[in-house]
């Protein structure tokens, strides 16, 4: 790509950018406004209330219906609905009472992924349209139920949170690879070092307005502790599954999304728990390589220690090209061209992206049109398979290899176990081979 080129790129992503940035309402008219699309919460925590706010700076919507299992924090939200609408939601503890609400068009599901499929299929059924937290779904097999259940469901809109889509920062950056820029790429490395905090992983009772065995719900019932209960459930294995599958997925989805890539054909990994041993049972230092068509993409992260040496580059990807190497991160993305003494190109490109991605939801929902880049539930999946497949990986100290064709994974009959979990009864799995 020539210099001339490359500023006329630049020029025009950054009038997009800024066309995307000056609509703080969503692009909503006020006729539309008046005609507010009514929407339910599942799973007030603290991103569930995240996507509640953006969805009020996008314009347009009322919060009719919340739902948690924890009395505590379902009132908390209510109160908080209620300052920014003026108008008290209903409240729920069982998500089921929620989705029969007179009324209600779509719902934000935003509990951890062991509830994701139960409670997406069931909104499905209802008729309702749905914005699901990433990931997808806690196994692959839920993940396949969820997208032949949306397919089936011909009509509604769905959206899935990875919002780093909508980044001007990582759509440039997608377009200047596809354009050729930097070459063919050769290898991507993506990370996300930092360090985490954990709370006490001393088992106890939990508090008396959390219902811990509906929390728990399908998924096995471990003992409660303060760092597996709330935030920090995203480093058990039983719930979230660690720090790849939660905040990792972002970046592997848009590495595949700015490559044009699918699934890979094989995963290996390794790694351990190093650091937070006895607090956490996922690993907190973990090494990924992803054998995708085009070319491998590595995964790294630490959960301590290495943000510091390098807060520049310690979240965000690493596309070596031929040509160039290039690399983004949610607000900036820099050009290093190859040889020595070479200054690199920065570009700063700011955005809220949670507005920016639930603004595209509620605007599909109002027109019933797919408006680019609504992540649907394929896509969903194949991010959210792809990580799983990781820790399948980790978790048999194997090469896992997967055959996109006919969904399995090929000779390796301990790794294929870990596609599918069992239900804790009462509740059934919603996958049928």
């Amino acid at each position: 790509m020539s210099s001339i080129n490359r500023r006329s790129f630049l020029q025009q992503s950054a009038l997009a950018t800024a066309a995307i940035s000056l609509s703080p309402s969503g692009g909503f008219s006020a006729e539309a406004a008046a005609d507010k699309l009514k929407l339910g919460l599942i799973g007030c925590g603290w991103w569930g209330m995240v996507d509640v706010e953006a969805a009020f700076k996008a314009g347009g919507i009322e919060l009719i219906a919340l739902c948690d299992v924890d009395s505590e924090n379902l009132e908390k939200s209510a109160v908080r609905v209620e300052k920014l609408q003026g108008q008290r939601p209903k409240t729920f503890k069982n998500y089921e009472d929620l989705l029969k609400v007179e009324g209600l068009q779509a719902v934000i599901i935003a509990t951890p992924p062991h509830w994701h499929a139960l409670q997406f299929i069931a909104a499905l059924d209802r008729g309702l349209d749905i914005y699901c937290e990433k990931p997808l779904a806690y196994d692959i097999r839920e993940g396949q139920a969820m997208v032949a259940a949306a397919q089936k469901a011909t009509g509604r809109i769905v959206q899935v949170g990875f919002q780093r889509r909508q980044s001007p920062a990582i759509r440039q950056v997608r377009e200047y690879i596809q354009q050729g820029g930097p070459g063919r790429i050769i290898e991507v490395e993506a990370q996300i070092n930092y360090r985490a905090d954990m709370k006490d992983a001393t088992p106890q009772n939990p508090p008396a307005s959390l219902d811990w065995d509906l929390w728990c719900g399908p998924a096995p019932k471990l003992p409660y502790s303060p760092n597996i209960g709330y935030f920090s459930w995203r480093f058990e294995k039983e719930y979230g599954q660690g720090h790849l599958v939660d905040w990792g997925i972002h970046l592997i989805d848009a590495a595949r999304w700015i490559l044009g890539e699918t699934m890979p054909r094989s995963v290996q990994a390794a790694g351990g728990i190093y650091y937070f041993k006895d607090k956490i049972t996922t690993p907190d230092v973990l090494t990924t390589h992803f054998d995708f068509e085009k070319c491998p993409v590595i995964w790294r992260h630490r959960m301590y220690g290495a943000a510091e040496y390098t807060p520049d580059v310690s979240n965000g990807i690493f596309f070596y090209g031929e040509k160039e190497t290039v690399f983004v991160t949610d607000n900036r993305w820099v050009v290093v061209p190859k040889g020595r003494g070479q200054t690199p190109k920065v570009t700063q490109a700011q955005a809220d992206t949670s507005v920016a991605h639930i603004t595209a939801f509620l605007t599909a929902v109002r027109t019933r049109k797919e408006s680019e880049p609504l992540c649907t539930p394929a896509e969903a999946f194949a991010s959210t398979s792809t990580v799983k497949l990781a820790m399948v990986a980790y978790e048999t100290g194997s090469k896992v290899t997967w055959n996109s064709a006919t969904s399995q994974i090929e000779n390796n009959s301990v790794a294929a176990r870990l596609l599918k979990r069992d239900y804790r009864a009462p509740w059934k799995h919603p996958y049928q081979a």
